[in-house]
This record gives structure tokens, C-alpha cells and sequence, in this order.
């Protein structure tokens, strides 16, 4: 094949969704960009939005390369780059969101502050599960909750892509951790070192006087929205903090107001869109790839594979909650 052109997949319309296998041209690295062969793209819920039309905050211009996650290699160094070299193995939350072009594509040019590099003890499959669900975990967890040593956490939905890392950051931090989660879906959170709490059998009142004395939990994070938010409100402790990465409903804080609690609200893709605050997601992926060399952190990927023709299926798959783990598109044969 020519070096002056890639494959692609490219979105055309938001009405059918479907995506159109092309040659497009190799992408060349501007100002502070790398260019990254991209060996695998990891796939969120906000993809398959994007790709049906339904996340206006987030939708490019037509046509567009979507994919929000990806691993890879770089190639190409572009003007003002320090921080990478040719050949270094890299991963991160980098595009398929307004302007950036996305994973799905044989080649990709990266604003390098948006990237880190690989953790060696994981393949680049499992590299390109992290980036998104890993800094939606670390700012709700870290920049905005500061979880510490010995408090009690609540993780909504535990066995989740950004909850499953959620429990692990807690966890590395030493703290206490709970995680709500279906019976089939027990040992996950167990496994992760979480005492698992099945939501469907135990009410919020019951699980908060068995596991905290009455008193609530230091901090709550909600990952699924919806009543599991109401339910937080209910489970957090007097000036606790309750973090959520699915805030986007209507609700009534008013049992948590009661409480004094501090509310935040997470939007992972703010730096991708705005530009601002980009450099803190690289900083974030370095502290994730420490964690993941020191044992104390593992993603959950699921075991089927995808190829870049088959990437619609994985949508479908995330979109139809058939996943256990996080779907990952092997774009590099």
C-alpha cells in the first residue's frame, strides 16, 4: 500500500450510521502533534452516540473518523514534541469528537499532551480499554473528590468500564471500598477488591446502616445515573461528596443538600473539546501507567476481537450491554 494513504472508516451520515471502509491520506503532524499507527481503539458509549447522532455536545462536521480511545505506536514526531519519539509504544483518549479525527483509521495525528506511554505489562489491547474510563475514574476519584487513606468509598455501579477503575483507584489510595453491582457480577467486583453490594436485593438505607454504621459513605461515585444518583444522594454522609459521571437527567438533591454534601459532575471529553486543561490528561495517563507496572491496576477487557470491518458489531455489542469488560477494535491486524 502507498505511504502517502490509509484506511480508514468513515461516517458519512448520522441517519443510517454506517460506516465506509476508505483511503484516505495519511494524516501529517502539525505543531505539538505525533502522528501514532493506531494498533487498537477502545469503544465507550459515547462513540456509538456519536455515531447514531445523539451527543450533540460532542458530534464532528461530516465526514469523520470517529473512535475516542486508542494505542499505538509513534511514527512521526511533529514541530515542538520533546515529551515522544519514533517507536515509542503510546495510549490515549485522543479524538472522534468535534474536530479531532478518531481511532478508526490505520494512522492518526495527536495533540501529544493528550498521550502517555503504554504501560509495558499490557498489551495494546488492553492499553486502549483504559484512557476514557480511567480519567473519568481519576478526576471524579482524585482531582475533584481527593479520596484518601481509610475513608469509606461507594462505587454505583462497580463492574462497569469506569467503575470497575473507580474501585482500583480508591483501592491504590487505601481506601475502604463498597461497589454496588448485579449477583452475576459479584466476583468482578470482589475480584477487584471492593465489597460487593447487590443493588436489586438490599435497599439503600439497609446498605448504608450495614457497611457504615448509619453514618454514609466519605464519598459516593455514580457511574449509571438515573436512580442510582437518588440512591447516592441517600448514601452519602454528613459533608460527604458525591461524584457523578452520569448526571444527565433531572433530579432532587435535596436529601443530599440535607447532608451538605459537594456535588460534581464529570465530562471527561472538556479537554478534547475546548482544549482546555489537555496536558492534566497526559499527566493522568502517566499516573495510570504507574499504577498498572505496580500491580494495582487491571483492566477488564472482554474477550471477543474485532477487526476494523467489524467495528458497527462492536458498537452493537457495547450498545446491547452483551460486554464483559470493556470492547476493544484490533485496527492493526
Amino acid at each position: 500500500m502507498s505511504n502517502t494513504t490509509m484506511r480508514a472508516l468513515v461516517l458519512n451520515d448520522y441517519a443510517t450510521g454506517i460506516f465506509t471502509d476508505t483511503r484516505l491520506p495519511r494524516p501529517v503532524p502539525g505543531e505539538g502533534q505525533v502522528l501514532v499507527e493506531v494498533h487498537a481503539s477502545g469503544v465507550n458509549p459515547i462513540d456509538y452516540k456519536i455515531r447514531k447522532g445523539v451527543a450533540p455536545y460532542a458530534m464532528p462536521e461530516l465526514p469523520a473518523v470517529l473512535g475516542t480511545d486508542l494505542a499505538g505506536v509513534v511514527v512521526e514526531v511533529g514541530p515542538g514534541v520533546t515529551d515522544f519519539a519514533i517507536g515509542d509504544e503510546v495510549y490515549g483518549l485522543t479524538g472522534g469528537v468535534r474536530g479531532l479525527p478518531g481511532s478508526l483509521a490505520e494512522f492518526t495525528a495527536v495533540d501529544a499532551r493528550l498521550l502517555a506511554p503504554k504501560p509495558r505489562n499490557l498489551t495494546m489491547r488492553e492499553a486502549a480499554a483504559l484512557p476514557l474510563v480511567f480519567l473519568t475514574a481519576w478526576e471524579g476519584m482524585v482531582d475533584r473528590a481527593r479520596v484518601q487513606a481509610g475513608q469509606r468509598v461507594l462505587v454505583q455501579g462497580g463492574a462497569g468500564g469506569v467503575g470497575h477503575v473507580a474501585v482500583q483507584i480508591a483501592r491504590a489510595f487505601g481506601a475502604e471500598v463498597y461497589a454496588t453491582a448485579s449477583a452475576t457480577k459479584r466476583a468482578v467486583v470482589e475480584g477487584y477488591g471492593a465489597v460487593a453490594i447487590d443493588y436489586a436485593s438490599t435497599s439503600v438505607s439497609e446498605y448504608v446502616a450495614q457497611h457504615t454504621g448509619g453514618a454514609g459513605f466519605d464519598i459516593v461515585y455514580d457511574t449509571v445515573g438515573g436512580t442510582s444518583l437518588d440512591d447516592s444522594f441517600a448514601a452519602v454522609k454528613r459533608y460527604g461528596h458525591v461524584v457523578s459521571c452520569a448526571a444527565f437527567g433531572t433530579y432532587n438533591i435535596a436529601p443530599g443538600s440535607l447532608r451538605s454534601m459537594t456535588l460534581t459532575g464529570i465530562f471527561v471529553l472538556l479537554p478534547m473539546l475546548t482544549g482546555e486543561g489537555r496536558a492534566h490528561h497526559g499527566d493522568a495517563l502517566h499516573a495510570a501507567t504507574r499504577l498498572v507496572e505496580e500491580g494495582k491496576l487491571k483492566p477488564l477487557v472482554d474477550e471477543r476481537r474485532f477487526t476494523l470491518a467489524e467495528a458497527r458489531a462492536a458498537h452493537d455489542a457495547l450498545e446491547q450491554h452483551t460486554a464483559l469488560g470493556k470492547i476493544v477494535i484490533d485496527v492493526r491486524g
